[in-house]
């Protein structure tokens, strides 16, 4: 099954992790445009465990934002 931003990914932003980049980097994790535009950086981000800034996501949510971006981003 495909990955959506909407439905798969947009839910796995915290109100404080979209706050916090808004603040620090100047996009908005809620707006699908800001997030495909920043996607590789993201990504990066989240495979370090530096993002969010309290504690990496786990691996099965790494994975499905990976895969959401290797299958092109739907919205």
């Amino acid at each position: 099954m495909a990955v959506g931003y909407a439905a798969d990914i947009k839910p796995l932003f915290r109100a404080k992790d979209v706050k916090s980049m808004k603040n620090v980097a100047g996009f908005d994790l809620s707006k699908y445009e800001d997030v495909k535009a920043n996607a590789a950086l993201i990504l990066k981000r989240l495979a370090a465990g530096e993002m969010p800034c309290d504690g990496g996501w786990a691996d099965d949510k790494v994975a499905l934002f990976r895969k959401w971006k290797e299958e092109g981003m739907a919205p």
